[in-house]
């Protein structure tokens, strides 16, 4: 199959999944029709052989069949099945659908390399609520393209990436942002500091034949030392440093209830933010002013680290490695400049734009001993790996207010039930925070977002602090990790994060040494006069289209 998605598209569109019922003349599509008693199938038949092959060879008839220059070569379902099927060429004439397309947005589409599966619509209708694809034009002409024939800046699009995810060919991806990497790395007057995210480490090695045993974070960090890189850091840091901020912001709300708006929402995920910013603009005054654990690393290291290691800020490359589309354009808000020398961060690539650049420098990392990540930058917590997976952020947050609160530290695994992808639309629980109740609601998936926000409108839910994934699964599941076409990696890759939590012999954010020493030496304390200028953002930009509300 090629367009099957269970349970999502079960539409039999590229009828690649023929198959022969005994009795009947026609072939019947295998993905949505149902077993009966007393049939007999054959699923290998020269007929199904036959017809199969057509309907592929159709298909190919329409593709852009350059695979040499594809994102997904070698990791394409169509190009699997062209050669699973002995293909070696097409008898129908090409034609070849052009269509526009702004290369400067964070997310790609090569309408040449559609294969009109339908998923892409599927993914951002039922899961993400976006409804950002359509089917266009008829007959023959008949394509997929933004909704409303609108350029894709005009669509509500969260560049979520979950359509590039699940597409089975190369149509869809990211910007390929690797090339001005190399340019910094490879300028002698340029310092090259990159930052790792946290689910980056469950995911780098998946399409590099590594084991997780073999792909650790320490290994990674050697890779990228091995690669030109200056100096490696961990985003687990500036994770730590969100917590302290966001859960500071947290403890202070619930300190002065009637003056303050609840829920407090989790500002971590661009995604996220760019939908509410969209969809449910009366909600943006509920985020968090914290950033993202990208954009404090970025301002603390054209800051803080330039000072300490006697750099000068304006020959700093600051680069980030994450799992995630909509990181690319975070990066380039105009109010993610707060350190004063161009954007905080300068470049975003993504875990799979990572593995492109480790094949291409031809290195091997089996063959490179671990090293640590750098200082000062490098330590973190256990609380600041687990912000990858789904419930990470609000846990991590929780360790953290229960001691702003009591001044002790709770058991680490106190609240873990916020973990996991759960059986509804979203997760909820009560803890009781030295004698305070706190409600709670994590949700991943921008679709089960948009039922919790309705259930808040309606007045149907209420809660203290809501953490919003765009992605499913959170982090690990996102739009930028490597692809495993019709298997969901997210629940094992966040096994991983947790494994490493459970190992960590620091698990809560305040205890990380880093951490105080960068408040003692620079900013005092969480929700500083520095701290708000260079950690906080006051949201007042729509990212759709950069009007002020």
């Amino acid at each position: 199959h090629l367009c099957y998605l269970k349970e999502i598209n079960e539409i039999a569109a590229c009828r690649v999944c023929v198959v022969e019922l005994k009795g009947k003349d026609k072939l019947i599509t295998a993905c949505n029709n149902k077993v009966e008693e007393g049939m007999e199938i054959y699923t290998n038949s020269p007929k199904v052989r036959e017809i199969r092959k057509m309907n592929v060879q159709l298909i190919l008839s329409q593709h852009d069949g350059h695979c040499a220059t594809c994102v997904r070569s070698g990791n394409c379902s169509l190009q699997s099945i062209s050669n699973n099927l002995g293909i070696i060429d097409v008898p129908f004439r090409e034609e070849l659908e052009k269509t526009s397309w702004n290369m400067d947005f964070p997310l790609i589409r090569d309408n040449t390399r559609c294969i009109k599966c339908m998923r892409c619509i599927q993914i951002c209708d039922k899961v993400q609520s976006l409804s950002v694809w359509d089917v266009v034009n008829t007959g023959s002409r008949t394509t997929v393209n933004v909704s409303g024939n609108r350029p894709i800046e005009e669509a509500d699009c969260a560049i979520c990436g979950q359509c590039i995810t699940h597409c089975p060919v190369g149509a869809l991806r990211e910007r390929d942002d690797t090339d001005k990497v190399f340019a910094a790395l490879n300028n002698p007057d340029v310092i090259t500091v990159v930052q790792v995210a946290p689910s980056v480490r469950a995911a780098w090695g998946e399409q590099l034949g590594m084991t997780n045993e073999q792909a650790t974070e320490k290994r990674l960090a050697a890779t990228l030392k091995h690669m030109g890189f200056d100096y490696v850091f961990d985003t687990n840091f500036s994770a730590d440093l969100t917590i302290m901020e966001e859960g500071t912001e947290f403890v202070e709300k619930l300190k002065r209830r009637n003056l303050n708006k609840f829920p407090m929402f989790t500002s971590c995920c661009p995604g996220w933010v760019r939908f509410v910013k969209s969809q449910y603009p009366e909600f943006v005054d509920h985020l968090s002013t914290a950033k993202s654990p990208q954009q404090m690393f970025g301002a603390v290291t054209k800051s803080y680290f330039a000072k300490k290691a006697d750099i000068d800020p304006a020959r700093i490359c600051s680069i980030s490695i994450m799992p995630c589309v909509s990181k690319k354009e975070e990066a380039a808000l105009p109010q993610m400049a707060a350190a004063g020398y161009g954007q905080d961060v300068d470049i975003v690539i993504t875990t799979r734009e990572l593995v492109r650049m480790i094949r291409a420098e031809s290195v091997y990392p089996m063959a490179l001993d671990e090293v640590e990540f750098d200082s000062p930058l490098g330590e973190y917590s256990g609380a600041g790996v687990i912000f990858g997976a789904t419930g990470g952020v609000m846990e991590a947050a929780l360790r953290t207010a229960y001691n702003l609160v009591t001044g002790k530290n709770p058991d680490p695994d106190a609240f873990k039930v916020v973990r996991g992808l759960g059986d509804g639309p979203w997760k909820e629980a009560t803890f009781d925070v030295g004698g305070v109740e706190v409600k709670t609601a994590t949700v991943h998936g921008l679709g089960n977002a948009r039922k919790l926000l309705e259930a808040v409108k309606r007045g149907d839910a209420a809660y203290d602090l809501v953490e919003v994934m765009a992605c499913p699964g959170g982090c690990v599941g996102g739009g930028g990790q490597p692809i495993h076409d019709g298997v969901e990696m997210a629940a094992d890759r966040a096994k991983e994060l947790y494994k490493l939590d459970k190992n960590k012999q620091i698990r809560f954010s305040h205890c990380n040494p880093q951490i105080h020493t960068i408040y003692k030496e620079f900013f005092g304390k969480p929700l500083s006069h520095e701290s708000h200028h260079l950690l906080h953002t006051d949201h007042k930009y729509r990212v759709v289209d950069q009007l002020e509300f």
